[in-house]
C-alpha cells in the first residue's frame, strides 16, 4: 500500500481483504481489538477507528461481552474521492494534542492581558446548557490560545484541525457516539491551562494542553465501547419484555 494511505485506512482494508477473500464468513467473530492491535502494531485508538470505519461500511459489527462479527464479505461502492475525504477523530485529536501542546506553550510567552480575560469569559460560557453553544465556546477558546502565538501559519492549522470535525463523516460519527454520553467541554481542565497561560509558563502551558487532550482520547475510547454497552442493555430488555409478554398470555 502506499505510504500515503492513513494507518486506520491500511488496518481497515487489511481487514476487510481478509473478510473478502473467505477467510472470515458472515456470522464469524474476528478475533478481539487486543489481539488485532497487536497483531497489525497499532494503538488501541488507530484500531478502534479501523473496527468503526468497517462498521460504517455495514461490514462487522461490534456486540457487547461477544466480539466482533462479520456482518457482509464485501465492502460496498465508495467514491476514492469520498474515502480520500476521511478523517477519523483520534486522528484528529491526536494532532490537536501536538500542534495545540506547542502553541500553548508558545502563547505562554506573548499572551495578553485582554486575551486571558477572554480565555476566562469562554470558560463561563463552557458551562452553557446549550450544547452547540458550549461546543462554540470550546473551539473559540482553542483559538484564541492559537491566536496568541502571532503564527498565522500554527493559527490556520489549528483552526483546519477543528474543522475537519464536521468534514469527515468518520469524525462525525465517533463524536456524536461521544456526545451521546455526555463530551462536553472539560472546564476543570481548561482552567489548569488558563491558570498556566496566567503564569506565562510555557512548560506548564503544554503540559495542561496536552494532557487535557489526552484525557478527550480517553473519553473517545471510552464512548465507543459503552455505545455497545448500551445497545447490549436495550436487546436484552427487548427480550425480557418480549419473554413477559409471553408468560403473561
Amino acid at each position: 500500500m502506499s505510504d500515503t494511505v492513513k494507518l486506520y485506512r491500511k488496518i481497515a482494508d487489511a481487514v476487510a481483504e481478509s473478510i473478502e477473500s473467505g477467510q472470515y464468513a458472515i456470522g464469524d467473530r474476528l478475533p478481539t481489538e487486543r489481539e488485532l492491535a497487536e497483531h497489525f502494531g497499532v494503538s488501541r485508538p488507530t484500531l478502534r477507528e479501523a473496527m468503526i470505519a468497517l462498521e460504517m461500511l455495514g461490514m462487522i459489527e461490534a456486540r457487547h461481552g461477544l466480539g466482533i462479527y462479520v456482518t457482509a464479505t464485501a465492502r460496498p461502492v465508495v467514491p476514492s474521492a469520498e474515502i480520500d475525504f476521511e478523517i477519523g477523530a483520534f486522528e484528529l485529536i491526536e494532532a490537536r494534542r501536538l500542534f495545540e501542546g506547542e502553541a500553548a506553550a508558545l502563547a505562554a510567552t506573548s499572551i495578553g492581558d485582554e486575551q486571558i480575560a477572554a480565555l476566562e469569559d469562554l470558560l463561563r460560557k463552557m458551562h452553557d446548557e446549550e450544547e452547540i453553544r458550549g461546543e462554540d465556546a470550546d473551539r473559540e477558546f482553542h483559538l484564541t490560545i492559537a491566536r496568541a502565538t502571532g503564527n498565522g501559519a500554527i493559527i490556520a492549522t489549528i483552526e483546519n484541525l477543528w474543522d475537519w470535525r464536521n468534514r469527515s463523516p468518520l469524525a462525525r460519527n465517533i463524536l456524536a457516539r461521544a456526545r451521546g454520553l455526555g463530551l462536553e467541554p472539560r472546564i476543570a481542565e481548561h482552567r489548569r491551562v488558563v491558570e498556566a497561560l496566567k503564569a506565562r509558563d510555557p512548560a506548564a502551558a503544554r503540559l495542561a494542553m496536552r494532557d487535557h487532550l489526552e484525557r478527550v482520547i480517553d473519553h473517545l475510547l471510552h464512548a465507543t465501547e459503552t455505545e455497545a454497552v448500551q445497545r447490549a442493555k436495550q436487546e436484552t430488555k427487548a427480550r425480557r419484555d418480549t419473554i413477559a409478554k409471553r408468560v403473561a398470555i
